[in-house]
């Protein structure tokens, strides 16, 4: 599954096999954020987590910041 560009941000689901493993995702992309300092906005139920990418301080719009983080949360999924 690719990103979608909707509304002002790119959008994503992943699904893992377990709570687990979508929990330690979510830990992995906290690492990124951090790096970044881009947040995300994002879900978890069960072994599925939805991330929304977009730069609010840009006006909830799409930047270079969102694909780039974007490309870097890609790079932690086979």
């Amino acid at each position: 599954m690719t990103w979608i560009e909707a509304d002002g941000a790119l959008e994503r689901e992943f699904t893992f096999g377990s709570f687990t493993e979508a929990f330690g995702f979510m830990m992995r992309v906290a690492f990124i954020a951090e790096d970044l300092d881009h947040h995300p906005e994002w879900t978890n139920v069960y072994d599925r987590v939805t991330i929304r990418l977009t730069t609010h301080d840009a006006g909830r719009t799409v930047t270079e910041r969102d694909r780039t983080m974007a490309e870097r949360i890609d790079a932690l999924v086979p």
